[in-house]
């Protein structure tokens, strides 16, 4: 057709179709995702930070003569903590993980790890799920995650609930970083859903904060699942955003152009009305805290403002482009980020 006419006519439409979605991309920016939000309290908030600092332990060997440490430490006593479990232990069935008892905030935690670029196992967890392919109380979940979830659970289980009534003042959280973080939100649904395997845990006991989220879970539960997990995301962080499957966003992930050209097309071709009003879609779970410290037009970082909001319209719905999407997604920033954004909150809450 394009030899025909003597224009390149295929091309032109291609060019045309990403111009306008580059347009509408470059217009948009990650404050206008939280603008309507509220502003999160320094109570809500306590948490993230110290469990972020938790999650970085995993990646330790020896966590008494720990080699990677933040400024300040982990906070973690290791007389404290119950297990460790690496990947040789896990048989690539979940990712690595820690067991802490957290007696100075009477918590129980276990903290999942993050994407391991080198382990083909995490891979194979992102891989298994197709739109639709499983369901869980009402709405769809990601099947890899939950398979994981399940498998982390049923190692556990014992242990776990041997601490919920040794401690029956403490609360149970699962906290995790990206691949991790939809580990830790499935194993909140799991034990939410079969509560007497925990010695009948109280609803209000259980936490989970999912730090740089993946896209888990259909709306609904969502939603339903608010008061028990929270989802924190930095600035511009892509992985909350993109609805693209998670295997197709690991497989482009050392090929960007190829991404952002999928992403184009299906836009451009899909109505976005179609798209989120499909009950399999899946989102970002639970209430969500958005940390804000850059804005537009502007150099530089701002002291961080933490927004909150469990919303149903405009979950993070667009990906950001800046060259900040795939550092704001990196545990160690999110830690540094959460903690100024804590220590801002409390001036704050002095001050009035």
């Amino acid at each position: 057709m394009s030899i025909i006419c003597g224009l390149p006519l295929l091309e032109c439409i291609y060019c045309l179709a990403c111009a306008r979605w580059a347009w509408n991309r470059c217009l948009h920016t990650a404050s206008h995702d939280s603008v309507t939000w509220g502003l999160a309290t320094a109570e809500e908030f306590e948490p993230v930070p110290r469990l972020c600092r938790y999650i970085l332990a995993v990646y330790e060997d020896n966590i008494r003569h720990p080699l990677w440490e933040p400024p300040g430490g982990y906070g973690i006593n290791p007389d404290w903590l119950i297990l460790r479990k690496t990947y040789e232990d896990t048989r690539g069935q979940a990712p690595s993980y820690i067991l802490y008892l957290d007696h100075e905030h009477a918590d129980i935690v276990l903290a999942i790890r993050g994407l391991n670029l080198a382990k083909e196992s995490d891979y194979q967890v992102l891989l298994d799920n197709q739109l639709g392919k499983r369901k869980f109380d009402g709405g769809y979940v990601h099947n890899g995650l939950l398979k994981a979830a399940g498998w982390v659970l049923d190692a556990e289980c014992e242990v776990l609930k041997e601490l919920v009534e040794e401690h029956p003042n403490y609360t149970l959280t699962f906290a995790g970083h990206s691949l991790g973080s939809g580990v830790a939100a499935m194993l909140a649904l799991v034990v939410v859903q079969h509560q007497d395997k925990l010695g009948n845990i109280d609803r209000s006991r259980i936490r989970c904060y999912a730090i740089a989220p993946a896209r888990c879970m259909s709306l609904n539960l969502a939603v339903r699942y608010a008061d028990v997990i929270n989802s924190v995301v930095l600035q511009d962080d892509f992985l909350p955003r993109t609805a693209t499957p998670l295997e197709d966003i690991f497989k482009s992930l050392f090929c960007l152009p190829c991404l952002l050209c999928l992403r184009c097309m299906k836009d451009t071709c899909i109505p976005e009305e179609k798209m989120f009003k499909d009950p399999r879609r899946l989102y970002a779970p639970g209430r969500l805290y958005h940390i804000v410290e850059r804005k537009p037009f502007r150099c530089g970082r701002f002291p961080p403002v933490v927004k909150t909001a469990v919303p149903v319209d405009g979950r993070f719905e667009h990906i950001v482009l800046s060259c900040n999407a795939t550092s704001d997604h990196a545990i160690i920033w999110i830690e540094r980020e959460s903690q100024k954004a804590m220590d801002f909150l409390g001036k704050f809450t002095q001050s009035h």
